[in-house]
């Protein structure tokens, strides 16, 4: 590629007959700003990402309608309690073992592929369980090893996920298309168990089953309809065990993406670990029942939905280490504050404040982490980001928990909200642990031309 910025304007256009058209454009295009073109959906302007965005979202309503039915199968047919934790560790283990080697998968095939794969074995699980459920042979055995097969068809699906993402929009369009997948998915949070609970009481949990796996029809089916405008992964020349360890060096060699990790593994320890609270809240602090459970829980889906618009214009005006340094002192004010309510409607209110924050700093951290990584790298970093945001949190939340249980509810949020201000005050007094997240241009020469 020819460096055309010292050249003449009068030579640059002799040599690129375009670029009075770019110019043309580029002008035309900001001061015809729509909420599609320059918007909080100007994501949405790559028909590829609308379609997987649609199909991934029916998709994701699936899956809450399923977990809901799931969690009633297991507590109430068979009345174990110690197999509810048992299931959740199914579905975690696969991601802090294996998602270090699927990050090297997306990085080493094609991601749409190893998508159609992953979201093909998740859809025959679904309908694996909905068949037991409907002979009633659903045993313990059966459900564990079915949601351990999903887990790890997760687990393999995930980075390759994250990872495609950035290759169906603008450079500058990366955030707003990570906010709005977050968002997606929490607005599918907030309606599939409503629908799942519906589901239960007028039918059973095979046909929400049933539902789930005919659900994921839709999102192979956008799979199938787009096309990437960065093709296919270059052939891989080294075995999966150097390329993990590749990835390994690739990030230790850049300080600021372990300042980064380390950051976020702190607030998902103690932050984003705070769900795990809510039902003791709403129950023994609240004095509210299943349905106040519910609904408290559900605004924090819509929380991250309102959340999505405000990171996109925010990204605007501030860079992501800044987002992340505010979204992470929000995120902390909210938990202390969700410590001392005493008053239901008060607590939803402060959910919603929960929701959005954690949606902005999960999504901020995303977007830098890919924002300054060599595409055929993304799909390793993006593996230590999943690993640390859903691993780790899994693991502060039996910390929380039993923190709770030993002091009280209140008391655990209280620390989880003070960490994250930790946190927030750490990464803001020494601005150079994370500086080079911004001005990373001499880890990667020509990042936006590589990424345009």
């Amino acid at each position: 590629m020819i460096n055309m910025g010292n050249m003449p304007s009068e030579l640059e256009s002799q040599l690129d007959p375009t670029a009075d058209l770019e110019e043309e454009t580029t002008s035309e295009g900001a001061s015809s700003k729509t909420l599609f073109n320059g918007g909080v959906l100007t994501a949405f302007g790559e028909r590829d990402y609308a379609v997987l965005w649609s199909g991934a979202f029916i998709s994701n309503i699936g899956t809450w309608i399923q977990t809901a039915a799931l969690l009633w199968l297991i507590k109430e047919v068979l009345k174990s309690n110690s197999w509810v934790g048992a299931v959740n560790m199914a579905n975690f283990l696969p991601v802090l073992l294996i998602v270090p080697f699927s990050g090297s998968l997306a990085d080493r095939y094609n991601r749409r592929k190893l998508i159609l794969w992953g979201q093909t074995v998740m859809m025959l699980g679904a309908f694996a369980l909905a068949i037991t459920a409907s002979f009633r042979a659903d045993s313990k055995a059966i459900i564990l090893i079915t949601v351990t097969i999903i887990g790890i068809a997760f687990a393999v699906n995930f980075p390759a996920w994250q990872a495609i993402l950035p290759d169906m929009v603008r450079r500058e369009d990366m955030l707003n298309a990570i906010v709005l997948s977050s968002a997606q998915w929490n607005l599918a949070r907030f309606v599939g168990p409503v629908i799942g609970a519906a589901m239960l009481t007028f039918f059973s949990p095979a046909a929400a089953f049933y539902v789930n796996g005919i659900s994921f029809l839709f999102v192979i089916a956008a799979l199938l309809l787009i096309h990437p405008r960065r093709g296919v992964m270059p052939p891989p020349t080294d075995n999966i065990g150097r390329h993990v360890l590749a990835g390994f060096r690739y990030v230790w060699r850049r300080r600021w993406m372990v300042n980064i990790l380390v950051a976020l593994a702190v607030i998902s320890f103690f932050g984003f670990s705070y769900i795990v609270l809510i039902p003791a809240l709403v129950k023994d602090v609240l004095h509210q029942g299943g349905g106040a459970y519910s609904f408290l829980l559900g605004m924090t889906g819509l929380g991250a939905v309102i959340g999505a618009p405000i990171v996109t214009l925010v990204s605007r005006r501030l860079h992501e280490t800044q987002i992340i340094k505010l979204s992470t002192l929000a995120l902390g004010l909210f938990l202390i504050a969700f410590a001392f309510s005493r008053t239901y409607w008060l607590s939803c209110l402060i959910s919603i404040g929960l929701g959005a924050s954690f949606l902005i700093t999960g999504s901020a951290t995303n977007s830098v982490l890919q924002g300054c990584s060599d595409r055929e790298m993304r799909g390793r970093v993006i593996s230590f980001y999943i690993m640390v945001f859903i691993g780790v949190a899994a693991l502060g939340g039996q910390f929380m928990g039993y923190l709770a249980d030993v002091r009280s509810t209140p008391f655990s949020l209280w620390i989880g909200g003070a960490a994250c201000v930790l946190v927030a005050i750490v990464l803001t007094s020494f601005p150079g642990l994370t500086r080079t997240a911004v001005t990373c241009e001499e880890d990667r020469p020509g990042r936006f031309e590589q990424a345009i």
